[in-house]
């Protein structure tokens, strides 16, 4: 199966931009676990998205690596953007399982762990990773 590589820019830019509309309605309404999980695909879809422009993003929740190699093939105005987005990917992805399953070791519910304050926080960084995107794929 052959993938059209802006399709797959597309649908993934899609998918970052209505996890991150998910992530401010649940802040808002004072559900920081489902906020924290939305915000945490937004930013890596986001980073996928721009992963897509060169290769077939993995099934990873740390696209970080993949897009690091994927910097170096963009020009080099987009290079520190791209490595911001895969910073910002790389420190969300372990709350894909945090927002899944809690701590079970320490009997955290994942509800038990994500506040307002530190929800708000990853909001901001799937905010940040959704702009640095669509600078490196020149999209408003």
């Amino acid at each position: 199966m052959r993938v059209d590589p802006r399709a797959e820019v597309d649908y993934r830019l899609k998918l970052c931009l209505r996890y991150l509309e998910r992530a401010e309605k649940f802040l808002r309404t004072g559900d920081y676990k489902e906020s924290a999980e939305a915000s945490q695909l937004s930013a890596e879809n986001a980073a996928k998205a721009v992963i897509a422009l060169k290769r077939l993003p993995s099934w990873s929740h740390d696209p970080s690596g993949e897009l690091l190699e994927v910097a170096e093939e963009l020009p080099e105005e987009k290079r520190a953007m791209a490595r911001e987005l895969a910073e910002i990917a790389h420190e969300l992805a372990p709350e894909h399982g945090t927002a899944t399953y809690g701590r079970p070791v320490e009997g955290l519910t994942p509800w038990d762990i994500y506040d307002e304050e530190r929800a708000l926080e990853m909001l901001r960084k799937a905010r940040r990773a959704v702009e640095l995107a669509r600078q490196i794929l020149e999209v408003r």
